[in-house]
């Protein structure tokens, strides 16, 4: 039950961060608790397991269009991407990186084959299930979205993703403080870099600093970095970026595809640089 309203806080935050009205933030939430569900429900299969992803996707997309039909305005692809937001492997991609940049070539090119085999089932269930929306409700509504939520209204959605890592990653309630503080710090300094050095720049200095603080709690509790390091750099993957350049791809718009998927590239290659420079400038006293 935890797990599953993991899955719902983490798309609700997801949609406010996206820039989503309410409404969007409501359904991406009932998405996210659907994934949630669908989650635990497969997982006690192999054979169903193996098809979570591609049957998530062809549900939330199909569900968003319906939903925005019926619930007008709304922006059925904040919906869809937030409440698949679980599901993305950015983490995967930025990880593949790392272990290519250090090196480490077979762990890192199957984990990087891993990763796009997982956006390519989303990309193909997202596109299935809005297909089949149309067919039954006409085509997709244009995209519209309510009045996005105060600014303010991004800390508390982090703090919300914060809970949802702590239950996702299985972490102790006790890290959870180091967990936000880590996380806060990462996403401002990212935001920050974003608007005066571009995005990449951006991800770069957010990365620099999620990895220097992790360390630094490490140091200091004599604990792994990764207890830190890991939730703070979820805040950060370029998860959704790689997504929509596979939306773009099976819409036909190759150069949109193109475009976003070297952003894609870029932005992981910022993460891994800046985590590298944190383990120069602070190493960790002790690692996984």
């Amino acid at each position: 039950a935890w797990l599953v309203l993991a899955y719902g806080v983490s798309s609700a935050g997801a949609a406010v961060l996206f820039r989503g009205g309410q409404r969007e933030v409501l359904l991406a939430f009932a998405l996210g608790l659907l994934c949630g569900l669908l989650s635990a429900l497969t997982a006690k299969s192999t054979r169903l397991s193996r098809v979570f992803e591609p049957t998530a996707a062809f549900l939330a997309a199909f569900l968003a269009v319906v939903a925005a039909h019926r619930f007008a305005p709304v922006s059925d692809r904040v919906v869809t991407l937030a409440g698949l937001i679980a599901l993305l492997p950015g983490l995967s991609l930025t990880v593949a990186m790392n272990e290519l940049a250090t090196r480490h070539l077979v762990s890192g090119t199957t984990r990087l084959m891993g990763a796009v085999t997982v956006f390519l089932t989303l990309a193909f269930g997202v596109a299935f299930g809005r297909r089949f929306a149309e067919l039954l409700c006409g085509s997709v509504p244009p995209e519209l979205a309510g009045s996005p939520l105060p600014d303010w209204a991004v800390w508390p959605a982090l703090a919300a993703l914060t809970f949802a890592f702590v239950v996702n990653l299985a972490a102790r309630p006790r890290d959870a403080l180091g967990i936000l503080l880590t996380g806060l710090l990462g996403f401002q300094s990212a935001r920050s870099g974003s608007l005066l050095l571009g995005a990449e720049l951006g991800a770069f200095a957010g990365a620099l600093v999620v990895g220097a603080s992790s360390n630094l709690l490490a140091r200091l509790e004599r604990r792994p970095a990764a207890v830190t390091l890991v939730p703070g750099l979820l805040l950060l993957v370029p998860g959704s970026i790689g997504y929509q350049s596979l939306s773009f791809f099976i819409a036909h718009d190759v150069l949109s595809g193109m475009e976003s998927a070297f952003r894609t590239t870029l932005t992981a290659i910022a993460l891994v640089g800046g985590l590298l420079f944190a383990n120069v400038l602070l190493p960790p006293r002790r690692t996984l």
